[in-house]
């Protein structure tokens, strides 16, 4: 994005928002999430208000947050084999998929709680320091000021079809979701932010609506360019009594519209891996601007507790043995058909330690912080300790965690060890009905019950950063010995990690994430398996008797848990089934 470009963009919005009377608040991000601009309109509400149940400590936050979630949203989930939305995002993050008054008795949608991903209290996505000049100012990945958005109202940029960017608008002070698919809304948030995508939209065979996940077609917008007015492009031609840049700090120093950064080039924080660091091509890695592999292959810190901890030469099995899975597996929202996953793969230590990221090019971003997300999950509830440290975390309705799953599935010693959880099967405990989607049961033991339960409400992932959203650190679980914050960017409760294992102990884990969950599902799975086969040293997936699946839950006939679910032929060029049977 050029500041022409950012202009552009901001010119057509103001337009289209004072053609309707409206006043806004608009955010363009790039693709790695640096904030290029933030203009108010004059006369715009300052404040949003959550139109929803929410455990988060306010309901009313700056309108500014909310433009530039909803634009980060956008450019983060889409890439050049997909664009989504924030209505997009909205349709895969409810209790029922899709979500209409007609579908309870469904499972949740597919990025069921992924909204609650690139944390301002992140690790791995960065703050903006408040200058530009600085030399880490736009080295991305970064923070979205309220994890990801479901507020219709965000769409993302691209350029000769490459996504660059996202524009996200805030107009009509509320910050909500689409709780049904069915009819077509008349956003103003959306059909303002879709007259700054003009000159910038995506290819219509890309676009969601253009791409089905369980049988049903996902959305992109109900907006229309029939609706809007004519377009007002000059960014010069603003009066000075239009409105003006603000300054958010955390994410953007106001004062200029800033450029984007070109995503693949050092300054972007996202490159091609050196041959030193990643020996398969057409790998990326997380740079710090300045050359240095932000994430390096190395070995576990707990062999303290562990014993034999990962080393470096396991860890790079696995994520080598991951990635050749990936690059073999059929895309699940990648357009064209038949073309190759892409997806974001991380190894932690059984504290949740990095030991290693890589990613393929064209990965969505948001997989960056999920896949970390995913794999100190499954790190955490598999851990020995894991009731402990719930208990040892003083925020309101963490504690008690712990006792409600010893309760729920019947076991006064869960969370002790005994079992391997997988992300998967940590989700099956998340929602606010088990089984998935079925009305009229319990919630599981990490949610809240759907009398509380909102995107913004969705039990232990949004009590763990509730107290710490704005902080340096997600979660107050107690520290790993090393200090390491073993919960640091927080929770995922959707498919797509599982845990290694050395013989009978945890070790660590890996985590997925980019192009359909049970690709993300069996890239982890197969990597873990195939990458401990590889190493030769005893590592790889948990022993079959101490994975989640062993667990019956008592609930109606009895319910098992999940622990992955592999897609049935899987790999482009072949015709192989049920590749993860009998691993």
């Amino acid at each position: 994005m050029t500041i022409a470009d950012v202009q552009k963009v901001i010119a057509q919005t103001v337009g289209e928002a004072k053609a309707r009377g409206a006043k806004a608040t608009i955010a363009v991000v790039d693709r790695v999430g640096n904030v290029l601009a933030v203009y108010r309109m004059t006369g715009a509400n300052p404040v949003m208000r959550i139109a929803a149940v929410t455990q988060l400590p306010a309901t009313t936050f700056p309108a500014e947050a909310g433009a530039i979630a909803k634009a980060v949203t956008a450019a983060y989930l889409s890439s050049s084999g997909n664009a989504f939305s924030t209505r997009t995002a909205s349709m895969i993050v409810q209790q029922h998929f899709p979500p209409a008054p007609s579908t309870p008795g469904l499972e949740s949608g597919p990025l069921f709680g992924v909204q609650f991903s690139q944390l301002p209290c992140s690790d791995l996505n960065t703050r903006f320091p408040g200058s530009a000049t600085a030399p880490a100012a736009m080295i991305g990945p970064k923070r979205s000021p309220l994890g990801l958005a479901a507020d219709p109202g965000g769409l993302p940029l691209y350029k000769n079809g490459v996504v660059v960017g996202g524009v996200g608008v805030m107009a009509d002070g509320i910050y909500a979701f689409d709780p049904n698919v069915l009819d077509i809304d008349r956003d103003l948030d959306e059909v303002i932010a879709l007259a700054g995508l003009q000159g910038f939209s995506p290819a219509t065979t890309i676009r969601a609506d253009r791409i089905p996940v369980d049988g049903s077609t996902l959305r992109f917008a109900d907006a229309d360019t029939g609706q809007l007015h004519p377009l007002q492009s000059s960014f010069a031609a603003l009066s000075s009594n239009a409105g003006a840049l603000i300054a958010v700090p955390g994410f953007y120093a106001g004062g200029a519209i800033l450029a984007g950064t070109a995503y693949g080039t050092e300054r972007s924080g996202f490159r091609f891996a050196k041959a030193a660091e990643f020996a398969i091509p057409d790998a990326f890695v997380l740079s710090d601007g300045r050359g240095t592999n932000r994430f390096p292959i190395r070995g576990g810190t707990d062999a303290g507790e562990v014993g034999t901890a990962l080393t470096s030469a396991e860890v790079r099995s696995v994520l080598e043995e991951a990635f050749k899975v990936m690059r073999r597996a059929r895309a699940q929202i990648r357009r064209p058909l038949d073309t190759p996953a892409q997806v974001t793969i991380s190894v932690v230590d059984s504290w949740g330690t990095v030991l290693g990221l890589v990613r393929s090019p064209d990965a969505p971003i948001f997989g960056t912080d999920v896949s970390l997300q995913k794999a100190r999950t499954t790190a955490f509830f598999s851990n020995p300790r894991a009731a402990a440290l719930l208990q040892g975390d003083p925020d309101p309705g963490v504690a008690a965690t712990a006792q409600a799953m010893r309760a729920f599935l019947g076991d006064s010693a869960a969370l002790t060890g005994k079992t391997a959880f997988s992300a998967r099967a940590i989700g099956n405990l998340a929602r606010p009905y088990f089984p998935d989607g079925e009305v009229g049961r319990p919630n599981g033991p990490l949610s809240v019950p759907i009398a509380r339960f909102s995107p913004f409400a969705t039990g232990l992932q949004t009590a763990l950063i509730a107290q710490t959203l704005g902080a340096d650190r997600c979660t107050n679980i107690p520290l790993a010995p090393s200090g390491q914050q073993r919960l640091a960017n927080g929770i995922q409760i959707f498919p797509g990690s599982v845990p290694i294992y050395r013989g009978d102990t945890l070790v660590g884990a890996i985590g997925v994430s980019g192009d359909g969950i049970d690709q993300d599902d069996m890239i982890a799975f197969l990597g873990a398996n195939n990458g401990g086969q590889k190493a030769g040293s005893g590592i790889g997936n948990a022993p079959r008797a101490a994975r989640a699946d062993r667990i019956v839950v008592k609930v109606g006939q009895g319910v098992r848990l999940r622990f992955v679910n592999c897609p049935f032929a899987p790999f482009l060029g072949s015709s192989a089934q049920n590749v993860c049977e009998g691993l």
